[in-house]
Order: structure tokens, then sequence, then C-alpha cells
């Protein structure tokens, strides 16, 4: 059974733990990428204010604006070590707590900061500290989550519950967006640059209030209070496996999001840069079109996390892997077409968004069922940040750095072919019945 310590447990009261759970468990999610959202989204601002004594936003600037973004996710894998071990020793709900309030410090700090101009050498150190905070209780917040939603999620219905995940990054990816996008649109460039891009990050603050009070309202999951139950009750739990299994488990996980974090990234936080650095696109356009990638994104999460609960995680993420992997290329060279129409360009980033969406939704609950109770807060977070840091994180600074060398503009996309085949490969390995077995304890 997925949660043997609700057997004797009210019906009614079950769903409304799992619809508690599922607002509380998503919420933290939602706040952790609407401020990475932001970041990238306003990247060459923050490179010209934190890492330009000239306040220029060139590619060098941009490229350590890049660097303090990937220090960060590599940030993450010890967030998820170090959040992991408590939330499986002590209990998810006061780790998420903890995460939580970390999280929400931490990103609206980076509206208050100092700039270059204000405080020198010390502005970057500033920034990069923050963000490192931010990091450390990012990489505790999704394997907490997961773990939350999953555990509490009724039988049959995982995919779906796990899929709100990856559909709060999608509309914390929108939100993100679209409070850049009419920050743009309402002020100067002026005041953009002085002190416009602040002000998302500013908001954090009231949102990070509210997810505190979902939050306090969460009970423990009946999957960490089975495990923890005391064995003269008569209720056996399985021995805590060893490192050696969970590094191997975490590594098939790796190679399996792997390609959902680099598309991830490259298309929904990455794209308004290069198109505004790169091709020399306006940033107001920029950011519409980054709007368009997400919004397919969002669209397919849901459906796509419930069709995995009937058809398997294994069939619906190897179809939207391999729409990736086919129409990268294509979607780049049309971005670069100077004659190809606005519409044209629009429906190709809302389906090659949706592509990702279908890897995305049944990501958290694959990851999930990978992992017994005693670890799975740490595995599946080790295995998602891990990911995250290397393929999403880096993902910016890579692309931007092999563009300056190269100068070949494809470049996002042979990044998003070479890591989505790779994934293809590791999603291959998954058992076509594994949605329908209880989580493992």
């Amino acid at each position: 059974m997925d949660a043997p310590s609700t057997a004797n447990t009210p019906p009614g009261m079950r769903a409304r733990s799992a619809r508690r759970a599922l607002v509380a468990g998503s919420v933290g999610n939602f706040i952790e990428w609407y401020d990475f959202g932001n970041y990238g989204f306003f990247a060459t601002l923050i490179a010209a204010n934190f890492f330009s004594p000239t306040q220029s936003s060139d590619i060098e600037s941009l490229i350590e604006a890049y660097g303090s973004f990937a220090i960060t996710f590599f940030c993450r894998p010890l967030g998820a070590v170090l959040f992991g071990r408590i939330g499986d020793r002590v209990g998810r709900r006061p780790t998420l707590i903890t995460a939580l309030l970390l999280m929400s410090f931490s990103t609206t700090a980076i509206g208050i900061l100092p700039t270059y101009a204000q405080a020198g050498g010390l502005a970057p150190l500033l920034i990069l500290l923050v963000r490192v905070i931010q990091g450390l209780s990012a990489g505790g917040e999704f394997g907490g989550a997961v773990s939350v939603v999953t555990e509490f999620a009724p039988r049959g219905r995982r995919g779906l519950y796990g899929a709100w995940q990856s559909f709060t990054v999608a509309l914390g990816l929108l939100a993100g967006a679209a409070s850049a996008a009419a920050i743009v649109r309402l002020v100067s460039a002026d005041a953009l640059r002085v002190w416009g891009w602040r002000m998302p990050f500013l908001a954090a603050f009231p949102l990070g209030l509210i997810a505190l009070c979902l939050r306090l309202r969460l009970e423990e999951t009946p999957s960490f209070r089975h495990a923890q139950a005391d064995p003269s009750r008569g209720i056996v739990v399985r021995p805590r496996p060893g490192a050696g299994e969970v590094l191997a488990t975490t590594a098939i996980g790796i190679g399996r999001v792997m390609g959902w974090s680099a598309a991830g990234y490259t298309l929904l936080v990455v794209l308004p840069s290069y198109l505004h650095a790169t091709l020399n696109t306006s940033l107001r356009e920029a950011l519409m079109m980054t709007v368009l990638a997400n919004l397919g994104f969002a669209l397919s999460i849901l459906p796509a996390g419930a069709a995995s609960d009937r058809y398997g995680r294994r069939a619906v993420m190897l179809a939207g892997m391999a729409v990736v992997v086919v129409l990268a290329l294509p979607l780049y060279t049309l971005l670069q077409s100077g004659h190809a129409p606005l519409g044209i360009q629009a429906l190709g980033l809302l389906v090659t968004g949706a592509a990702v969406g279908l890897v995305a939704g049944p990501g958290p609950a694959m990851l999930s069922e990978m992992f017994p109770t005693s670890v799975r807060y740490t595995g599946l977070g080790l295995a998602y940040s891990l990911s995250n840091a290397v393929f999403a994180g880096s993902a910016g600074l890579i692309i931007t750095v092999a563009i300056k060398i190269t100068g070949n503009s494809n470049i996002p996309a042979y990044y998003l072919i070479s890591t989505g085949s790779i994934s293809l490969i590791a999603l291959a390995t998954l058992r076509g019945d594994a949605h329908r077995h209880a989580l493992r304890d």
C-alpha cells in the first residue's frame, strides 16, 4: 500500500490531507522558480549592475552573471543532501518550513542589494552569497515537496499529483516572465536599469508569508510516519539502503532527467538573454517569446502527469524527449531567420515548450518511485539537483562561452540534442508498468 498508516482514516479526511499537501508542497516550488526565472530574464541588467564597473552588459559581465548562476546551482546538491538527510530522519514538514524561510529571505534580498556603483567589489560577493543561500534552500525544497505530494497522493494519481511540482515550475517561470515583461513595458529604460528590475524580487516577501501559512498547516506524510513506526507494534520496515545503492540509483535518475533540465533552462529561462545578446532582439520581444515557450510548457504538464498514470511514465516521457531532440535545430534556425513570420516562430516555441512539459509532468513521480521512503527525500532531491546543477544551471554559461568561442548561434540546439539523446537512452530503461506499483517502503 502507498500509505499503510492511512488504512483506518476516513476517505474524506485522506482527500483533504492530500489536497492540503498538494498546495503546501507546491507553493515553495513556485517561489523558487519565480526567482530563478527572474534572474535569468534580467541577466543582462544584473550583469551590468553587479559585475561591471562601467554598468555595461557586455559579454564578459554576462558570463560572470551566468557564472554566479551556475555556482548557485552547484549548491543545490549540497542542499539536497543536507535537507534530505534531515527530512528523511526528522520529517518532511519541519524541513520544508526551514527551506521555505531561507528561500524567501534570499529571493527578497536580491531586490535590496547594493550595486557595483554603490559598493564596488563587494556587490558581486554579496549577490553570490545570497545566491548560495538560495541554492542550498532550493536544493532542499524539491525532494521534500515531491516526497510530500507523492506520499499523500491517492492510488493511481501519483503522476498527476507529482506533476504539480513541475506545473508550479511553469507557473513560477510564467509569473516571472509576466512580471518582467510588465516592468519592461511600464517603466523607462533608465528606470528599468536603476530600480525597475528589483521589483519582481521584492514581491517574494509577501509570497513567502502566504507559503509559510500554508506549510504550517501541513501534516507529516503517512509513509514517513509508517517508516518511523515502533517495530514492537509489529510493523516491519525495510532496512535503509546502502550508500552504493543510493548513488547508483541517483546516477540513473540523473540520466533520465538531464534532457529535461537542459531543455527547461535553455528554452524557458536562458532564451531571452540569448535572443537579446546574440540575435539582437529587443528585450521586450525576447521576453514575450519566452512567455510563449513557457505557456506551451505549462499547458502540457498536468495532462502529461495524468496520462502517465494511465499509459506509464516511460511512454509519455520518451515521446516528449524525442520531440525536443527532433525540433531543437529547426526551432533555433527559425528564430535566427529574419524572414520567418512571427506566428510560425510562436507556434514552434509553443510546441517545443509543450514537449518539455511531457517530460516534466511525469518526472517527479518517476523519481519518487525510484527510492524507498527512508532515503526518498535525499535520493530524488540529489538526482534532480545534480542534473539541474550540471545541465541547467550551467546552460547559460556553457552556451554563452561556446557562442563566443565558435561564433555559432546554433549552439543551444546542439546542447539540447546531445543532452536529450542521453536521456532517451536512460528513459528507455524504465519499466513500462512502474506506475502501477506502490511506492517502496
